[in-house]
């Protein structure tokens, strides 16, 4: 198969999708690789460095020409014209909050796989988790950076220090991004408390972190409660492959004192904090009710290096399967159909279908 690997354009988007070694062994196995030049150099990978591995260098056009494309994010509208029915693409997609996006999709018939509705039988997100913890553990560094005076902060150490209170993280959904979040955020001496609409999370979580943290079910009035005494507050909602819901509303922030944080790292999917929406790296933050809103949706994109390995470990099993049986390796996995989000013009992932009011045919029958 010919594979393409674009080079990410998104704004501070620094990942790449395949690693020399993944495209080393793709092309032992009869495969031919296209990099559009300067692709990995972000996260320290030179294109000496693919071409040794066997790739060709190209430009965006000649990657997107392929017959598989592998990304980290979703395409932009400047991409939108690449997008054609001969194509399958295996990246990031989050359609439930993009509508264009989906609407191109849908309008040129490409088969669009999403890493992150990629789904185990057991309920996990193999390929979503990596990036959850990068981003779980980045919010608390951001949040703690956003809390310093200097730059609009209310002036709050995390940690504090002997005889001074510590700051008070609060973190909504008790899920990769808020497991990591909570280990960053207790590492640097913070009160830490997570809520979940799972009785069965928090006792395992209650479990593993000691009872170091405080463990509560997540509710209009725990929210309330809690918001006059927190400093940071992390959005860490997942509804796989659904817009995520608001359950943090413009009226609560005038709970919250002026120059606290919020860090939405459920972004991606619409964010849950109605207040909230996109941002990027360059203009990470704005001000709402004298709240600081940091809504990065590409925050992995920070930190690179370690992104694009930890990413391209998970995904490199399931691309290596579509190079080798193309759309059949969707039938003979159910974890991988389970990505599949458009199929000929049709949304084949229910979460999308219902966040736009589109019908969804399914995956199953469709590839039958």
């Amino acid at each position: 198969m010919r594979i393409g690997v674009p080079k990410e354009i998104k704004v501070k988007e620094n990942r790449v999708a395949l690693t020399p070694g993944g495209v080393a062994t793709l092309v032992r196995r009869g495969h031919q690789v296209t990099v559009e030049r300067g692709a990995g150099v972000g996260s320290g990978l030179s294109d000496s460095d693919y071409e040794k591995a066997g790739a060709t260098l190209g430009t965006a056009a000649d990657a997107w020409a392929a017959e598989m494309v592998v990304k980290v994010k979703e395409p932009i509208e400047s991409e939108y014209s690449y997008l054609r029915d001969d194509l399958l693409l295996f990246t990031y997609l989050h359609l439930a909050a993009d509508k264009p996006l989906t609407d191109a999709l849908l309008n040129a018939g490409t088969t669009g796989v999403a890493y992150e509705t990629v789904q185990l039988t057991d309920g996990s997100l193999p390929l979503l988790t990596p990036m959850s913890e990068v981003a779980g553990r980045l919010s608390v560094q951001a949040g703690a950076y956003h809390l310093q005076k200097p730059v609009g902060g209310k002036g709050v150490l995390l940690g504090g220090v002997p005889g001074v209170q510590p700051g008070h993280v609060l973190i909504v959904g008790g899920g990769v991004v808020g497991t990591n979040a909570a280990k960053m955020a207790m590492g640097l001496g913070a009160k830490v408390t997570i809520l979940d609409v799972s009785q069965r999370r928090l006792a395992y979580l209650d479990d593993v972190f000691f009872g170091r943290l405080t463990t509560m079910m997540s509710s209009e009035a725990n929210l309330r409660a809690l918001l006059p005494e927190t400093d940071l507050l992390i959005g860490a909602v997942l509804i796989p492959g659904a817009k995520a819901p608001h359950l943090v509303t413009r009226d609560m922030l005038g709970l919250m004192g002026e120059g606290s944080v919020i860090a939405d790292v459920a972004i991606d999917q619409g964010g849950c904090v109605e207040t909230m929406h996109a941002t990027t790296h360059d203009d990470p933050t704005y001000l709402v009710d004298g709240i600081i809103h940091y809504g990065v949706a590409n925050m992995p994109g920070a930190v690179p290096r370690t992104s694009t390995f930890a990413l391209t470990n998970a995904t490199f099993p399931y691309a290596l399967a579509l190079a080798e049986h193309g759309v059949e390796a969707l039938k003979r996995d159910p974890a991988l159909r389970l990505g599949l989000n458009t199929y000929q013009g049709h949304v084949t992932y229910a979460g999308v279908a219902q966040a736009f009011d589109l019908p969804s045919k399914n995956a199953a029958e469709l590839l039958a």
